[in-house]
């Protein structure tokens, strides 16, 4: 089974490592959950992986070839595209314009052919495809970014907060889209805040905490074993949430535009 290799990854934000020799495998057809609290170095990992920051040291590999270092344009032509936290938009355009932006860089068929696969992940927009961006519920936005993400039909998908500031209804009409995403052959990873949203999905499971690994197993272990997520969490109910209180994980820098690769 084909996969997108982490290998050894160390990445420094304002000089200081935020995430220290990680190393995960995504597996072709199967989603994989990356769990731990906030300051983990989760997002800097995915933005790393997606050409938006540069690694220190450490290798994101694809058939063989090492991606790190590449421009994000170039990363995602080779068929991994990245759903940062936040769902960034262009707010002043278009639904239809929005998916054309993300498309541009496919051919007239190819792009044809992934808007015709996104509209049917997400009939919703199909409805809204003339409504500017900002005027979309929280739930929509999330899935123009996800049709974005999707509309050139990548290998491999990293998706940073899935159900962030998301009614539970709505995160429930997600979780078949991703689930659909996995079954047709992409790798997924899987940052989610619900530990029992992500694990329900996934094949694979890792625990960040400090900007390593500090579990790498199964997802159903920790279905079966909740208790090993204490060290990062408390669960209530169906949410983990951060432990507080106690040693407490430096927070990561600021989130980084994708596109500009700036600070906000």
């Amino acid at each position: 089974m084909s996969a997108l290799e982490i290998r050894d990854l160390t990445v420094e934000r304002g000089g200081r490592a935020v995430v220290r020799d990680v190393s995960v495998e995504i597996a072709a057809g199967q989603v994989t959950a990356l769990l731990g609290p906030n300051g983990a170095g989760k997002s800097t990992l995915v933005l790393a992986v997606g050409g938006v920051l540069r690694p220190r040291t450490g290798a994101v590999l694809l058939d063989g070839a090492d991606l790190r270092g590449r421009r994000p344009e170039r990363i995602r032509q080779a068929g991994v595209a990245i759903v940062p936290e936040g769902r960034r938009l262009l707010p002043d355009l278009t639904v239809e314009d929005n998916l054309r932006v993300a498309s541009y860089a496919l051919t007239q068929e190819q792009a044809q052919a992934g808007r015709d696969r996104v509209l049917e992940l997400f009939p919703q927009l199909g409805k809204r495809l003339t409504a500017l961006a900002r005027t979309l519920s929280g739930g929509e936005q999330q899935m123009v970014v996800l049709a974005q993400a999707l509309i050139c039909q990548p290998r491999y998908l990293l998706i940073d907060e899935l159900s962030l500031g998301l009614a539970p209804v709505v995160v429930s009409r997600l979780i078949p889209v991703i689930r659909t995403v996995a079954e047709s052959g992409a790798g997924v990873l899987l940052i989610e805040q619900f530990a029992t949203v992500a694990l329900g999905l996934a094949h694979r499971a890792h625990i960040m905490e400090g900007g390593r690994l500090r579990f790498s197993g199964l997802a159903s272990e920790l279905r079966d074993q909740p208790e090993l997520l204490s060290s990062a969490y408390q669960l209530r109910g169906s949410e983990a949430e951060p432990l507080r209180g106690g040693e407490t994980t430096p927070a990561e820098p600021d989130a980084v535009d994708p596109v500009t690769g700036r600070t906000p």
